[in-house]
């Protein structure tokens, strides 16, 4: 809304000269000197008042007589408007040749009055002809009396820059219309020349034309002389008011030449109260907000009432304090509560299972106001006799330690025999901001893996039935001991698989056991601890036959073999689930159907949009079915207008995504198909959105062992997916999701993109009729578009690179062609930052170019889970990472093995480069300090694939058996 005062538009003359308003003799200069014509006299206007003129008559002479005013002083460049009010006689009553009934006006700009009787010369150059006036109205001897009024237009003048001297400065001054700081002394002198005219000068006004000041929207403009046809004039803000956020320059307005300000007086921009301020009831300032109230932007809007457990303690407040003990968080706007950090959460359970406990608790009841309530674990273990201590990284946690948001955690990698205090904290918004610790619950845990049961001994046996006894186990003296609550038994034929059962005491009858067979048996107790290991095997024998004939024994064996072949058939075929081609469906719909849940569309509640998809947008809503807890999902649409081609091919991805149960895989909730909705793909939501982003958005936050940890969920899923013989085909960090835990999700299951052409995203380059991701695609596939796990391997190798720069770009600024030929010629991407030596090892390992040597995801996981479990491993870095002008490593074949005379030559030699850094800092600096090296060594310096290790020792060997010296033939 803009404020304005209207009277002040009105533009203002500023008069420099009046020769109606002079009481005494003009004086001005004539010329030539020695035969003046021009005449001052006193005289009457039209109004009968006495002025001051200059008249001449020289109608017989042609000669050029001049008249120049005073010099008149000008404050800045501008326009004169000079107003001439004169009488002039016909030329046919005087009966003159040379007479005429026009004169020349001229002007002559002068820094200073320094014009003489001679300077400037009186001709035309020098002086400014600004034009012939000519009369309207003509004197007649004996006729009526009318003067005439001219108003002529002179400028701009006064733009020579000056010496100083008093005045108004110009754009850029400190003045409306100046031209630089203390401003500069301008003035004009204004001429007539007659020719043969018989003429009077009753009166000459000189005038320019001014913007006055004005007051508008909080902002002051200062008065502004205009030099051209528009005059940009700058204004300042009043009192306690600013420019808003967005505006790159102050407010201006435009000085039009005629004085007034153009464009109804509306500014580029505009002034807004301050923060703690707003509009008074003019309109045009800007008050303080009263006690109690506050105002955190800038702009239009008035002071509102602090919001609950905030109050200010000054008048212009741009927020409120909060109360003691009450907090803001640094994202909470000023207009939301202070909160307070919530109570400890309640009912802390554990379920303890031998070296895994499972922790569950229920909801505080204090939120302290806010909804981002999560849950942190503190561990300490407290072995016997000695002070607790914070657990090591060995200990697991899933979903994870810190930033839960539920209650439930899973604790892994326990010792046993240890006594554990696990402390679950209640943390929001503001818990950081609190000076006291956040509220929590401490529970105490002891591991215990039971002796297992021994001298498990057989009571009594039949053809079909054995009896056995044992003895039950005992636990160190310095542990409490848990009640044995049962016992469990597992037997199976020599070769067979086990069967199990259970028994409350210690003894067990096994029966349906077949004649003269041999039996292994084995027991483990079961306490509130969870299970204990099995007691070693025995073998007992049933009883001998009795009283059959030999064909019927043949008839029971071949009958049993059969059953058993056929439950093992079917065990292995539920085992073996395999994933499903849609487009293997003559009717695509009926993949749908099979593989997805229909969702009522009433049930879905679309919130906001937080993305563009190939079809669609991508939203955020909440799903709330019947029966079921209300949680947000990820809704993908499609938009109108679409062929069933597309809608097909749409709904493809919910079909193969229904395929999947995996905690790293993006769960599907379900399709809406209905006509009188727009299909929908519902998905569980991923509070943190797609991994580049969120590593880029936290560059640097995470330790080492929470990327593995991220690199592991992916490395799960995918095992998942291959296991069940599915292609992903676009494995990259854009594609994989992240939840509000950390925990990271495979997602993006659509086939479109590989079926099209006209994709319209550059990541995707054409290639053999269709469109592949070139830098995170294995060469093979790239050029015969050969997709296997293995392709899948060599995309999570760079996703690995990915995840360990932080988001960086693959290839950083190389072409696709550039990243193509590097590739043919063995170059690889070097390690990134602080990356660890075993990790990018890994990484190598998934590019190796032929497919058949790349680990396999089940290969990967082990791997990974291995430098989990040991993160000293994880410690050792190369010296350089990579940046955007870091070469690509060189994987070309080495020399000779023979041929190495250093620790780098040989491990390039051997394709084992990517430890040489590891080698030197342990101390191996040369072949010969390698003769030593064992299996422990090679841990020690974060070679932990077996294979490597077992390339690495065989290599030794090789390389001492040729430095060896040769034997001599006594």
């Amino acid at each position: 809304m803009k404020f304005v005062i209207l009277l002040l538009y009105y533009y203002s003359p500023e008069v420099v000269l009046n020769t109606k308003l002079e009481t005494s003799d003009l004086r001005w200069t004539s010329y030539p000197n020695d035969d003046q014509q021009w005449e001052e006299v006193s005289g009457l206007d039209d109004e009968s008042n006495s002025v001051r003129t200059y008249q001449i008559c020289s109608p017989d002479s042609a000669n050029s007589y001049w008249l120049r005013t005073r010099w008149i002083p000008l404050r800045a460049e501008t326009v004169l408007y000079v107003e001439i009010r004169f009488t002039m006689m016909e030329c046919s009553s005087l009966n003159f040749r040379q007479c005429k009934e026009t004169f020349n006006f001229y002007y002559y700009e002068s820094p200073t009055d320094n014009a003489t009787l001679t300077q400037p010369m009186w001709i035309e150059n020098p002086y400014i002809k600004v034009d012939t006036v000519a009369a309207d109205h003509l004197l007649r001897r004996g006729g009526e009396r009318r003067s005439n009024l001219k108003t002529l237009r002179v400028g701009p003048v006064g733009s020579r820059p000056v010496g100083s001297g008093p005045g108004v400065s110009g754009p850029g001054g400190s003045g409306p219309g100046g031209s630089g700081p203390g401003g500069s002394t301008r003035g004009v002198y204004l001429a007539f020349q007659s020719q043969g005219a018989c003429m009077a000068l009753l009166a000459v006004r000189v005038y320019y034309r001014k913007c006055p000041a004005l007051l508008h929207s909080f902002t002051r403009f200062p008065e502004t002389i205009p030099h051209t046809l528009v005059q940009q004039a700058q204004g300042v803000c009043v009192e306690n008011a600013v420019t808003p956020p967005g505006e790159q320059r102050p407010p201006s307005m435009l000085c039009g030449e005629d004085g007034q300000w153009v464009g109804m007086g509306i500014p580029s921009s505009s002034c807004a109260c301050r923060p703690g301020y707003e509009a008074s009831q003019s309109q045009l300032r800007c008050r303080a907000c009263p006690s109690g109230q506050f105002k955190a932007v800038p702009g239009l809007a008035g002071c509102i009432l602090c919001p609950a457990n905030s109050n200010t303690l000054i008048p212009g407040s741009a927020y409120c304090l909060c109360r003691p003990g009450y907090h803001r968080a640094d994202s909470d706007p000023p207009h939301l509560a202070c909160t307070r950090p919530p109570s400890c959460p309640r009912r802390v359970v554990s379920q303890l299972n031998v070296t895994m406990v499972t922790l569950e608790w229920s909801e505080p009841v204090e939120r302290g106001g806010r909804s981002d309530l999560t849950y942190s674990i503190l561990c300490y273990y407290c072995p016997h006799n000695q002070v607790c201590l914070t657990c090591d990284d060995s200990v697991l946690f899933q979903p994870a330690q810190r930033g839960l948001t539920q209650r439930r955690v899973l604790i892994w990698g326990l010792k046993p025999h240890t006594t554990y205090s696990f402390t679950v904290q209640s943390r929001n918004g503001v818990s950081p901001l609190s000076q006291s610790e956040p509220a929590s619950q401490t529970v105490n845990i002891t591991t215990s893996r039971d002796a297992p049961v021994w001298g498990v001994r057989k009571m009594m046996s039949s053809e079909s039935s054995l009896t056995l006894e044992w003895s039950a186990p005992s636990s160190p003296s310095h542990l409490p001991h848990y009640p044995i609550l049962n016992y469990q038994t597992r037997y199976a034929l020599e070769g067979s698989d086990w069967l199990y059962i259970l028994s409350d005491s210690s003894s067990i009858v096994l029966s349906g056991l077949q004649r003269s067979s041999h039996y292994r048996v084995q027991v483990r107790a079961r306490s509130q601890a969870g299970y204990g290991a099995f007691s070693p095997a025995t073998s007992f024998s049933t009883q001998p036959e009795e009283g059959h004939t030999h064909l019927f024994v043949i008839g029971i064996t071949a009958t049993m073999a059969t059953f058993l072949l056929v439950v093992m058939a079917m065990s292995v075929s539920i085992a073996m689930k395999v994933y499903i081609d849609p487009l293997t469906y003559e009717d695509p719909g009926e993949a749908v159907r099979e593989f997805t849940r229909e969702i009522n569309p009433s049930y879905v509640k679309i919130e906001e949009v937080i993305g563009a998809g190939e079809f669609g947008e991508v939203c955020r809503g909440r799903l709330r079915a019947p029966g079921r807890k209300e949680n947000y999902v990820a809704i993908k649409t499609l938009k109108g207008g679409v062929t069933d081609k597309q809608r097909r091919d749409f709904l493809s991805e919910a079909s193969i995504m229904g395929q999947f149960q995996h905690p790293n895989i993006i769960h599907l909730e379900g399709v809406s198909t209905s006509p009188s909705s727009p299909t929908m793909i519902l998905t569980e939501f991923m509070e943190n959105g797609a991994l580049d982003g969120f590593l880029r958005l936290n560059d640097g936050q995470f330790t080492t062992i929470q990327l593995v940890g991220m690199l592991r969920g992916v490395a799960s899923g995918m095992k998942y997916l291959s296991d069940m013989s599915y292609v992903h085909r676009d494995l990259a960090a854009r594609n994989i999701l992240v939840n509000a835990n950390l925990v990271c999700k495979v997602s993006d299951f659509g086939l479109s993109r590989f079926l099209r052409e006209n994709s319209s995203d550059p990541t995707y380059t054409s290639s053999l009729g269709g469109k592949i991701p070139i830098r995170w695609t294995a060469p093979e596939a790239i050029a015969y578009r050969k997709f296997t796990s293995a392709s899948d391997a060599w995309s999570y190798g760079i996703l690995m690179w990915e995840v360990m720069s932080y988001g960086e770009r693959p290839y950083w600024d190389m072409s696709n062609q550039d990243v193509i030929n590097a590739i043919e010629q063995d170059y690889r991407l070097p390690p990134p930052p602080e990356c660890p030596v075993s990790l990018h090892a890994l990484m190598l390992d998934c590019w190796q170019k032929e497919r058949a040597n790349r680990p396999r995801f089940c290969s990967v996981v082990s791997a990974l889970d291995r430098l989990i479990r040991s993160p000293a491993s994880l410690k050792i870095t190369h010296p350089d990472g990579a940046g955007s002008s870091h070469p690509l490593l060189d994987q070309r074949r080495p020399p000779p093995l023979s041929l190495c005379g250093s620790v780098g030559e040989w491990l390039r030699a051997i394709n084992m480069s990517r430890y040489e850094h590891s080698f030197l800092q342990a101390g191996f600096t040369s072949l010969d300090t390698l003769i030593t090296v064992d299996t422990h060594d090679l841990l020690r310096v974060g070679v932990t694939l077996a294979g490597h290790q077992k390339k690495i020792l065989s290599s030794i060997q090789t390389l001492t058996s040729q430095k060896a010296p040769p034997t001599l033939p006594f």
